[in-house]
C-alpha cells in the first residue's frame, strides 16, 4: 500500500476526508434541505466536470487525503457516476470511497456502485412511514429507498442509516429505527436537525437532542470505537448484529477531532460545513500548482470550531453543500 503524510491544518488535525457534491439537483424535495419552491439549479457550465472532479481529488489524495464520499443533492441522479467512481477507486492511495444517497435509486445502482468500487454507502432516511416520508421528502416513495436498501444490504459489507432526529415528526420512531439493528447487519446513526439554510427557520423549535435515544433505550451499550474523527458515538444492544450511532453537532459538537473539508459541486472548497468561508477552487483549476496552493491554504485557515451554539448560522442550504 502507498501511503503519504498527511497534511495538518493550523491546529494539528490531520485531514485526510473530503466529501465531494457531484451535483445540486435532487429528485426529493426535503423540508429541511430546501424550499418548498426548490433552489434555482446550477447551469452545466457552472458544476464541475468529473474530470475536474476527478484532478481535484487527486491532488487531495497526494496532500494525504484517503477517504472520499461523494455526495449530492442526489449523487446518483449524476449521468456517469458509476463510470466516476471506477476512476476514483483507480487512484492507489485512496482507501476508503462512500456515498450519501436518498436511496431513491438505489436498487437501479447497487450493483454497479459495488463492481466500481464503492466500498461504503450511508442511506438518508428519516422515517419509516409511508405518508410521513411523503409529507418530508415533499413526494418521495418510501417504499423505493426501502428496496434500495435491501438491494444494497446483499451485496455491501455494510449500510448505514442517517436519521435526522426531528421533534415533533419521527421522535415516535426512534424504537422501530434502532431495533432494525438487533436483527441486520445495519447501523443507524441519529443526527441532530442543524440550522443550516432553510432548516435555520425553523430547526430550534424541532430540536431534540439525541440523547433522548439513550433515555428511551435504556438496553444501549456503549462500544469502543477506534476512529476518534468519526462524528458518531456508538452503543449497541446485547448480541446485537448492528449499531446505534449519535451524532451530536450541537449538544456535543466534536470539533476537535474533525478531519474534514468538502468540495461543493460548483467547485467551492469549504474548510468547515458550518462556515461560510469558501474558496473558489474553478478560478485554478487549470493551474495544477496554483490549485494545489489555494487548497493547503484553505486547509491551513481551517477554524477550530463552529459557533453554532451562538447563532452563528450558514447561508447556504444543504443540497448546496452536500453535507
Amino acid at each position: 500500500m502507498i501511503t503519504i503524510e498527511v497534511i495538518k491544518d493550523s491546529y494539528g488535525r490531520k485531514i485526510n476526508y473530503v466529501r465531494v457534491s457531484v451535483t445540486d439537483r435532487c429528485n426529493m424535495r426535503c423540508k429541511y434541505c430546501m424550499p418548498i419552491d426548490g433552489v434555482d439549479k446550477k447551469n452545466h457550465s457552472d458544476i464541475l466536470s468529473f474530470e475536474q472532479l476527478y484532478e481535484i481529488i487527486y491532488l487531495l489524495s497526494e496532500l494525504g487525503i484517503n477517504k472520499v464520499r461523494l455526495t449530492g443533492g442526489e449523487p446518483l441522479v449524476r449521468k456517469g457516476i458509476v463510470n466516476f467512481i471506477d476512476r476514483i477507486n483507480s487512484i492507489k492511495t485512496i482507501e476508503d470511497l462512500a456515498m450519501t444517497t436518498n436511496g431513491q435509486l438505489l436498487y437501479k445502482y447497487a450493483e454497479d456502485l459495488k463492481n466500481a468500487g464503492l466500498k461504503r454507502l450511508n442511506v438518508s432516511i428519516d422515517t419509516l412511514d409511508d405518508k410521513k416520508y411523503s409529507e418530508i421528502t415533499r413526494g418521495g416513495k418510501l417504499s423505493d429507498t426501502l428496496r434500495g436498501i435491501e438491494k444494497a444490504n446483499l451485496g455491501f459489507d455494510k449500510i448505514k442509516l442517517n436519521v435526522v432526529l426531528i421533534g415533533g415528526f419521527n421522535d415516535d420512531e426512534i424504537d422501530s429505527f434502532v431495533n432494525i439493528t438487533r436483527t441486520e447487519n445495519i447501523d443507524v446513526r441519529f443526527i441532530e436537525l442543524m440550522p443550516i439554510g432553510e432548516c435555520s427557520k425553523w430547526s430550534l423549535d424541532n430540536f431534540i437532542s439525541t440523547s433522548k435515544i439513550i433515555e428511551r433505550c435504556n438496553e444501549l451499550e456503549p462500544i469502543a470505537y477506534d476512529d476518534i474523527s468519526s462524528p458518531a458515538k456508538y452503543y449497541k444492544f446485547p448480541n446485537a448484529k448492528g449499531k446505534v450511532g449519535l451524532i451530536n453537532p450541537i449538544s456535543c459538537k466534536f470539533c476537535q477531532n474533525c478531519n474534514r473539508i468538502r468540495i461543493t459541486a460548483d467547485g467551492k472548497l469549504k474548510n468547515c460545513l458550518h462556515s461560510d468561508n469558501e474558496t473558489d477552487l474553478k478560478l485554478y483549476i487549470n493551474d495544477k500548482i496554483k490549485l494545489k496552493e489555494k487548497i493547503v491554504q484553505s486547509i491551513m485557515a481551517k477554524p477550530k470550531e463552529h459557533n453554532l451554539e451562538n447563532g452563528d448560522y450558514i447561508k447556504r442550504n444543504m443540497i448546496k453543500i452536500g453535507g
